[in-house]
């Protein structure tokens, strides 16, 4: 158990049950909820500036000039931005958003290989506390009174670096413990981390911009960082660690021994278990040379040959930016074109990741229904565009939600709006979610790879970090929403959602073929969903 940190090791020697599908069921669990608040930290740190960019410190604009004026002067904290006119001053503090994700996307494929080749217990750990600290330096330019753009950006790229450990290192050890059975249920609810993430991190944001803006900061920097200390005591990162073997499932292996007691209802006694460990540890010898191979890192261009990688990766790239569009504008928006203030604004742009938890959730359930994950993202982009759509007619036109004080009266408009900003965050993030996950780990572990245990990390990393370099599309979004024209960034991202659709069209060919070939009978995914994809 060279891999198990030390305390794991400890206490399954002493107080872990015997039983060996006990074990694994309890390190599943484990697995499940630190992986689950791990990414759900992540995304709670991204959050803030999204926050913390609406309020007065950051950008007050002269609003005597009109929202339309072009001549409107702005202030702000950061000393560049001072006294730019209202389009130029967004520009700039849009650099903020982009410097982090273009360093996102950029270090994303670095990342999976650098996770393929050292134990994921420190690549995650590590990844989780720098990412705290930078979080509190960027936060303590409030008390120490740096106004540098410069300083800020630096923070940001860094940051992008570091963070860009989260997903590979998570994914990668969730596909190491859970089997193909169920995966996209799994997945989809596993993966609401991401949504929860994002109202948590709104909401401490929100908290703290009335009279300390750094603290939106430093509070989750400091809870990511004592995250990543816990997974450094705690993460067994692979069923190997802890001599429990793979996941069923996942690889050639002997897993029935672990899942039979499951699937019949029998309890093993010791002197049986015992028997059973001893005969599991004879068989995993005798097939040392055949794991040892499974074991070997692939590289880039094996991952991209992979069927369904290129294809859904560059649907990511374009559904991942109006997912981020949102992330990161979405309460400026609100506050834009209502006139209700930062905090509330950004209590109200939660509602859209609430939909989103739903929606990974429904896109998984879906998927493990059909086995055709490329279907389920082509319908849910498809009804997301005229969504889209009515969603911005709600907000500026037909229904717009009434303000007193800056503060949203709760009537009819606000309750109406406030669904169809909910129908749309399932709607963007269901199919983001499930691309992410099921899709990536299902990929990661495609026939072609012969088993390779270490392919995962660098098929996610490749998919995400495609996807990662479309949020960098996010910069277009402050010049064209500039003198109010919000309804042109709703077309951008309703073209967008088109164009990700459009990339999928061979995969659902290659699915509706499949499905005709079984007599138009929907079946439980096989071990290997995707393999129809090798029939285009």
């Amino acid at each position: 158990m060279a891999g198990a940190p030390f305390l794991v090791t400890f206490i399954k020697r002493k107080f872990c049950p015997l039983a060996r599908w006990r074990q694994m069921m309890i390190f599943r669990i484990s697995i499940l909820v630190l992986t689950y608040l791990s990414y759900m930290c992540y995304h709670a740190s991204r959050k803030p500036i999204s926050v913390v960019k609406n309020t007065k410190d950051f950008l007050d604009c002269d609003e005597n000039s009109g929202l339309n004026s072009t001549n409107a002067t702005c202030t702000s904290w950061i000393t560049e931005i001072n006294g730019k006119h209202e389009s130029e001053a967004k520009t700039l503090l849009t650099i903020l958003d982009t410097s982090y994700l273009l360093s996102y996307a950029i270090f994303m494929f670095f990342s999976g290989f650098v996770a393929e080749r050292m134990d994921l217990r420190f690549f995650l750990a590590m990844g989780m506390m720098l990412s705290g600290l930078l979080d509190v330096l960027f936060g303590l330019a409030y008390p120490l009174g740096i106004h540098s753009i410069w300083y800020l950006i630096f923070v940001q790229v860094v940051t992008g670096l570091v963070q860009s450990s989260g997903w590979p290192g998570v994914v990668t050890a969730m596909g190491n413990w859970f089997g193909k059975g169920k995966r996209g249920l799994v997945m989809g609810i596993w993966n609401s981390h991401t949504s929860v993430g994002n109202i948590v991190g709104g909401l401490i944001a929100a908290a703290f911009t009335g009279y300390n803006w750094g603290l939106s900061f430093t509070v989750p920097g400091v809870v990511i960082a004592g995250m990543g200390l816990i997974n450094f005591l705690f993460l067994v990162p692979s069923p190997e660690d802890v001599d429990l073997g793979p996941a069923e499932g996942t690889r050639n292996s002997v897993a029935s021994v672990e899942v039979d007691p499951l699937l019949n209802g029998d309890i093993m006694d010791a002197e049986e278990d015992e028997e059973t460990t001893r005969q599991h540890t004879e068989t995993r010898e005798r097939e040392g040379s055949v794991a040892s191979e499974s074991s070997s890192a692939i590289g880039f261009c094996g991952a991209l040959r992979i069927p369904g990688v290129m294809e859904f990766s560059l649907c990511l790239f374009f559904a991942k930016l109006v997912s981020y569009t949102f992330l990161y504008w979405l309460p400026n928006y609100i506050h834009v074109i209502s006139g209700v203030n930062p905090e509330e604004s950004a209590v109200i742009a939660t509602l859209f990741d609430y939909g989103g938890i739903i929606g990974a959730v429904l896109a998984g359930v879906l998927t493990d229904k059909t086995g055709m994950s490329a279907s389920i993202c082509t319908i849910m982009l498809a009804i997301a565009v005229p969504v889209l759509y009515i969603n911005h007619l709600l907000f500026s036109e037909w229904c717009p939600l009434e303000e007193n004080g800056g503060i949203p009266m709760q009537n009819g408009c606000y309750h109406l709006d406030g669904f169809f900003l909910f129908l749309t965050g399932l709607l963007v993030n269901g199919p983001y979610a499930l691309i992410t996950t099921a899709v990536s780990a299902e990929l990661g572990q495609h026939p072609s790879l012969q088993g390779s245990q270490k392919a995962l990390a660098t098929v996610t990393a490749i998919i995400d970090g495609v996807g990662s370099f479309g949020t960098v599309g996010t910069l277009i979004i402050a010049p064209v929403s500039s003198n109010g024209h919000w309804a042109n960034v709703y077309y951008l991202l309703m073209a967008f959602d088109v164009c990700a659709m459009l990339l999928l069209i061979r995969l659902v060919r290659a699915e509706i073929i499949k499905l005709r070939d079984r007599g138009w009978k929907f079946t439980q995914p096989q071990p290997n969903a995707n393999r129809s994809l090798n029939d285009s």
